[in-house]
């Protein structure tokens, strides 16, 4: 099945609402213990979350590791808008920034220490904008992990997992998801995109049936 692309940024209000009401406490939390599993020695320092939606991730990883302090960055005004909202209920003001801006024109002060990133890849029309930022914003053999949906192979597959995953979600959500599933990339793909940004060695495994898993540190 080929690659069909969504809309870049999740501007409606609505959208954007159903996605910070979703339970998705199991993949945020497995990313989170990803992250510290596959980075032990990572305890401190700036990370950079591309894609940070409504924040949940920036705020399960700063109570997991006090030390650090991320910036967020999201295109979607509503998404970095609920997620203002969601730092300050956690009360984590001094410890997460968020930017609404593309990652294209996202610049920092000092280069991030680790980068991190959840369900953003899929958005974008020219993937490798995305693999070219990492590189530009974070320190050379900064820890990186990545997570994001794989396409399925059919559309059948791509409602069959919806209906599996998200049959108690409203219906705004269940049709971005099925969205998502057809705008996501392959594994091979995925791979590919790495080997051309320099990042070939990184490591991509697949933790379910529609999810992929790349990690690695940028070259020094």
């Amino acid at each position: 099945m080929k690659r069909v692309l969504e809309p870049e940024f999740m501007d409606d209000p609505d959208q954007a609402q159903a996605y910070a009401q979703a339970d998705f406490s199991k993949e945020n939390e497995y990313f989170i213990n990803e992250f510290r599993r596959r980075f032990p020695d990572f305890l401190s320092g700036s990370v950079i979350d591309l894609g940070c939606g409504p924040a949940d991730i920036p705020i399960r990883l700063v109570q997991a590791l006090p030390d650090c302090r991320v910036i967020g960055i999201d295109a979607s005004r509503p998404m970095i808008q609920l997620g203002e909202k969601a730092i300050t209920t956690a009360q984590l003001h001094d410890c997460i920034q968020l930017r609404c801006e593309t990652i294209q024109r996202t610049f920092l002060p000092d280069l991030a220490d680790a980068v991190i990133s959840n369900s953003l890849l899929h958005h974008l029309p020219r993937p490798m904008d995305f693999w070219t930022t990492i590189t530009r914003l974070a320190k050379p053999s900064a820890p990186v992990l990545i997570m994001d949906l794989s396409r399925p192979q059919s559309t059948t597959i791509a409602q069959t997992i919806v209906e599996q995953y998200a049959y108690h979600e409203p219906e705004i959500l269940r049709r971005d998801f099925y969205n998502s599933m057809l705008a996501a990339f392959t594994h091979e793909e995925v791979s590919a995109q790495l080997a051309e940004s320099g990042l070939g060695h990184f490591v991509i495994t697949c933790p379910d049936d529609r999810h992929w898993i790349a990690r690695g540190h940028l070259v020094e």
